[in-house]
């Protein structure tokens, strides 16, 4: 059975999952913080790669704007270890092999690949706020999206977007 999907103004599940370094994260390390918590297939691969890169590229502009940004993959964090060092990655990266939190968020379901229709991870992307208390609401949800060009489209959605980002 796969979760619905959400959508502004859902209570956002919170999550307990190891990092790269093997150290637990979840929405109590965030108090009073935006995240942009995205969902990707697989690290190391070509779209993933993409993607990551430009969330590192543009972490500064989230940042500045007061965004944390974590990625979550189904990848055991010592795979994650090694994409944040073969690529410099700057961002938070966890790992959720037991695809709990994936199904929480919606982000497990059909999808199609090469022609081929199958069950896996929907390249999903969430804006949400965390409270003093450690609880968290969807501000946006985005679900089954492109990876080439989507950090840019994301942050143009946040009022943050800066071409030069890409540059730095």
């Amino acid at each position: 059975m796969y979760m619905s999907e959400l959508v502004r103004g859902d209570a956002a599940p919170d999550f307990r999952l190891k990092d790269s370094q093997g150290s637990w994260v979840s929405f109590s390390d965030f108090p009073n913080r935006k995240l942009v918590l995205y969902f990707y297939p697989q690290a190391l691969t070509p779209g993933c790669t993409v993607e990551a890169i430009d969330f590192s590229q543009y972490t500064p502009k989230f940042r500045d704007a007061g965004y944390t940004i974590i990625g979550v993959s189904p990848d055991e964090p010592e795979t994650l270890a090694t994409f944040i060092a073969k690529h410099n990655l700057t961002i938070t990266l966890l790992a959720d092999p037991d695809l709990v939190t994936i199904k929480e968020y919606g982000a497990w379901g059909e999808r199609m690949l090469w022609g081929k229709t199958f069950t896996g991870l929907l390249r999903s992307t969430f804006v949400l706020e965390i409270d003093a208390q450690g609880k968290g609401t969807v501000v946006d949800a985005q679900y089954s999206i492109r990876a080439t060009g989507h950090v840019e489209r994301l942050a143009k959605s946040l009022g943050i977007y800066d071409p030069s980002a890409r540059d730095a």
